[in-house]
Formats: structure tokens, C-alpha cells, sequence
């Protein structure tokens, strides 16, 4: 991870720059640089990850051009070696550093041709001008606004532009802006093409697309780490990744001290690929006292994301604790593409795929937001396989008759893809899904309830509510996670769209809880 702030006028000093740079440093520890251009600035704080010389360390120059970017990009090295042979010189090992050069050879149609977890702001002098992008995924974090100046600043974190800007707003996935326009380059969630594989086809296809994705995301020059819940994503992330790199991974988990579900299953896992495994346990005190400082990490008031996050951000803390890792890979993604608990009740295939594109446009401010902010904050960088733009592309593009589940098992074609392979245990393989907040313990998320139920009293409770006009809280616990959210982020809330829910015009998703325990085909899910 990195932090890039950029601002298209002089309104601020250097000093102010690398102040709203600082505000999140824990995203780049190892270096700070902040450089004037005609007319603004570029800052940048590194996380060294590739290429770990300080010849590594942005803003890249090329003439009067300039670029700040926080990303991976998969492929660089091929991609170097055809600039290289087109006259291009290279002066560090940072993938990086290959951005000017594209720009300079396809202009803004460079976007489209990225394999990448990006978002950058890339200054181009001789026009004196300047271009925002984010991958189209949005697994890399991007925020704007205007500043008092009337110029627009751009910034990794939205706690970064608190105070600088009135109207603080997430920049959107796939689109790059220029001269005050946005342009949707890739759109994901809804391929042009539309696939008629057959279920052999699209497993086959499955099997080898997840395990490019996990190949690619190995590449790194600091150490690497791997976060194993137990279920079935994180499972076939690591035990793909132990597979390819022939040698023990190092794993993690975490679970309450009292009730975890997934401990056991993440032990099971470790054992059966032949991890370096380490448990983290944590109490009902550990949760109530990181949740202020989840909320702040993470930008938003939405119940699921931040329950699921308070897990992740304790886990990445004894990770950042004990050991040198820098990388940690994930198994976000997985839920939105295959279906979860609730799209078992979608009421056609084409429901299904309405829900899921709707569900991949939002990734960037619910799952992928908590994987981001709640490993970042720790000053690691996430990874995540599912996000991988060949495969999403993929999995969206096939006839979601195919996803729906006919077969009394959410993820069949996923589980499918990976039979016989003998990576995973088959009771792991097939084990059904346990809600994330309630894989670290159920008594979690009631404990979160108690507090909240503790907190505010029935009048307390409905003047809070009265506060707030943009998506209202409805229960007790959200309204504690909105004040919380207002004290970090004053005025702030449209940053997110909505509570992240079920379906609730889908007959049997009409809950007033985001967890999938409340819905009737929960059952023995985790346990």
C-alpha cells in the first residue's frame, strides 16, 4: 500500500500537502516526497513492496511529466521489456514505473490495457494537466473533492480530505477523469460478452483463471502472509498458493476466545496444506475497544462492513505485531460473484445476475473497502485473488442459470472447480458458509448488540435516528456506528450509498439484520 494525494491548484502550501499526506501515513511508513508542477502538487508516501531501493520511491518523472500511484500491476515486467525495446530506460525494479512510458505511447487508452490494482494521478506537463484513474474493480482506494480554491484534490483516504474539502466522494471504479469529466474505461460487473459454457467448460475455466490470479499476486519483494478463515475462499487461496510455491505459507486466523466457529476449520486447513499457522484470540474487551478506531480506519457507518471488520483489523494488528510480513492475500470477492446465502432465494437467473452485477459495481465500499483499510492500516498491503479482472470478468460473463443454486450447495461451481484436486480437505471443500462477523464468534456480534442496546435508551434511540435524514439508522447498533462515523467524518455520509442487505423485494430476504444467521436457509451454516 501507498498514499498519493494530489492538488490541481497552489491553494495550499507544502506544508499543508504533505500534512494531508501524513493523515495516512500508516499506508506508506518508508518514505514521504511531496513535488511542486506548474500548477499544484503531487505527494506521495511508499509501502515498499516492489523494488525496495529508494529508486522505487514516486512522484516518476519522464521530461515534464509526472505520475503517483498506489498499485500493483501484474504483467510489468513483459510489458517493460516492449518498452524497453522501444527506447524506453528504466532506473528501478518498482512495476510503477512503466506508467509515463505507456502514457506517453497510448495516452489515456493506457487504462484499458492494465492488469492492475491501481489508482493514480498522473500530471502531464506539456499540456499542463492532469488525469485520475482507478482500476475497475476499485480494490485500490480513491477520493476527491474541492478544495476553498475551487481546485480539485485528490487523495487515497477519505480522512485525508476531512477539513479540506466540503463534499468528500469516492472516486468510481474503471473510470479515469480529465479536464473535469469522468470516463468509464472497463466495466466489470457487466462484460460485453456473454458466455453459453457448459458446466465442465466453466468449472475447467474456473479452476485455471483462480489459480492464474493467485499465481500472479505472489509476485513480491517483501514478505508474505496469508489471512485463513477457514472457509472456502480464503482456503483455496492458500492452499493454491502453497501448491505454487512448493514450500510452507504462513497463515492466520482469528477467533473469540469463546464460541470461534472457524478456528478449527482454519486449523484443519493449515494442517492439510502444510501452513505456518498462528491463531489469534481476542475477547469481547478487544472488540469494544478497537471499534472506534475500526470505524475511523475504515470511513463508513454500514453495519455488515463493519462488523465483519472488526475481526480483520485485530487479526492484521497481531500480524503487524509479530511479524516482518508486508503482503497479506485474501478471500474477498468470492461472495458476490458466486451468490451468497440470501441469492438463494433469487427468483430467476437473470435476478441473480441483476443482484450480483449490482453487488460488484458496490464492492468498492463494502468488502473491498474493509480488506483495504483493515490491512493498510496496519502498513500491509492487501491482495485479493476473486478481484483478479480475467476472472471476474469471467465468472460475470457466464449464464448465471449456471450460478444459481439447483444443487442445495451456494459456490457449486466453485467447490466443483476444485474436486479432485485434492488441495483441500472434501469437508472443507464442501462445508457450508458461515456469515464472516460470525465465524470469529457468534457471541461477537451480540456482544456489539448489547453495547449498543446498553448505550441508548428508547428516547436516546429515536432522537438519534431523528438526526440523521441520509440513510437513517434503524437499529440501535447502526446508530452507534453512525455517531461514530460523525465524529470522524463530520457530514460526510453519502460517501457510502446504502446499508449493505439482502434483497429485501425477494421473498424471504425482508430482514432487518444484514447477517445471513437471520435467514431461514442459514441453518447449520459454521458450525
Amino acid at each position: 500500500m501507498c498514499v498519493i494525494v494530489c492538488f490541481t491548484q497552489k491553494s495550499r502550501g507544502r506544508d499543508e500537502v504533505l500534512s494531508c499526506l501524513d493523515r495516512a501515513c500508516t499506508r506508506g511508513p518508508d518514505l514521504a516526497r511531496v513535488e511542486e508542477t506548474s500548477s499544484g502538487w503531487l505527494g506521495f508516501r511508499r509501502l515498499s513492496i516492489m523494488g525496495l531501493s529508494e529508486r522505487g520511491m514516486q512522484p516518476f518523472a519522464l521530461g515534464s511529466d509526472r505520475v503517483v500511484c498506489n498499485g500493483e500491476l501484474y504483467g510489468w515486467r513483459r510489458q517493460r521489456e516492449e518498452l524497453e525495446q522501444k527506447g524506453y530506460t528504466f532506473h528501478s525494479g518498482s512495476d510503477c514505473e512503466i506508467l509515463l512510458p505507456l502514457y506517453r505511447e497510448y495516452g489515456v487508452e493506457m487504462f484499458s490495457r492494465l492488469d492492475a490494482e491501481f489508482a493514480l494521478v498522473l500530471y502531464d506537463g506539456a499540456a499542463d494537466e492532469y488525469i485520475a484513474a482507478r482500476d475497475p474493480i476499485g480494490i485500490r482506494p480513491l477520493f476527491y473533492g474541492k478544495d476553498a480554491g475551487g481546485g480539485t484534490v485528490f487523495a487515497s483516504e477519505a480522512k485525508q480530505l476531512v477539513g479540506l474539502c466540503e463534499e468528500i466522494t469516492p472516486f468510481p471504479p474503471g473510470h479515469y477523469w480529465r479536464r473535469g469529466q469522468f470516463v468509464r474505461y472497463a466495466d466489470p460487473a457487466h462484460p460485453a460478452r456473454r458466455r453459453r459454457d457448459d458446466v465442465d467448460t466453466a468449472c475447467r475455466n474456473i479452476r485455471d483463471k483462480l489459480t492464474a490470479a493467485v499465481a500472479k499476486r505472489l509476485d513480491a519483494d517483501a514478505p508474505m502472509g496469508f489471512l485463513l478463515s477457514g472457509g472456502l475462499d480464503s482456503s483455496l487461496v492458500c492452499a493454491i498458493a502453497a501448491r505454487l510455491l512448493k514450500q510452507p505459507i504462513r497463515t492466520f486466523a482469528i477467533g473469540m476466545d469463546t464460541d470461534a466457529i472457524d478456528l478449527k476449520y482454519a486449523r484443519q486447513a493449515a494442517q492439510f496444506i502444510g501452513s505456518d499457522h498462528t491463531e489469534v484470540l481476542i475477547t469481547r474487551e478487544d472488540v469494544l475497544r478497537a471499534l472506534p478506531d475500526v470505524v475511523a480506519a475504515l470511513g463508513t457507518w454500514d453495519i455488515t462492513t463493519i462488523r465483519a471488520s472488526v475481526g480483520m483489523y485485530l487479526c492484521c494488528k497481531a500480524i503487524r505485531e509479530r511479524t516482518d510480513i508486508r503482503v497479506l492475500l485474501t478471500g474477498e470477492i468470492s461472495d458476490e460473484l458466486f451468490g451468497y446465502k440470501y441469492t438463494d432465494f433469487a427468483p430467476s437467473p437473470a435476478a441473480f445476475q441483476a443482484e450480483a452485477e449490482k453487488r460488484v459495481k458496490e464492492l468498492y465500499l463494502y468488502d473491498v473497502l474493509r480488506a483495504d483499510r483493515c490491512i493498510s492500516v496496519w502498513s500491509m498491503e492487501a491482495r485479493v485473488p476473486f478481484g483478479d479482472l480475467d476472472f471476474v470478468e469471467y465468472v460475470m460473463s457466464l449464464d448465471p442459470a449456471l450460478k444459481m443454486n439447483w444443487y442445495g450447495k451456494g459456490k457449486y461451481l466453485l467447490r466443483r472447480a476444485f474436486q479432485g484436486d485434492g488441495l483441500l480437505p472434501e469437508d472443507i471443500l464442501w462445508r457450508e458458509k458461515a456469515a464472516f462477523s460470525d465465524a470469529v464468534g457468534h457471541s461477537m456480534v451480540d456482544d456489539l448488540k448489547q453495547y449498543a442496546q446498553a448505550r441508548y435508551g428508547d428516547g436516546a434511540f429515536a432522537r438519534g435516528c431523528a438526526r440523521y435524514r441520509y440513510c437513517p439508522p434503524f437499529t440501535r447498533e447502526s446508530l452507534l456506528y453512525r455517531d461514530l462515523f460523525e465524529e470522524f467524518y463530520p457530514g460526510q455520509a453519502r460517501m457510502i450509498r446504502d446499508f449493505w442487505m439482502p434483497n429485501r423485494a425477494w421473498a424471504g430476504c425482508d430482514v432487518d439484520d444484514p447477517s445471513a444467521r437471520v435467514l431461514s436457509n442459514y441453518g447449520a451454516s459454521g458450525m
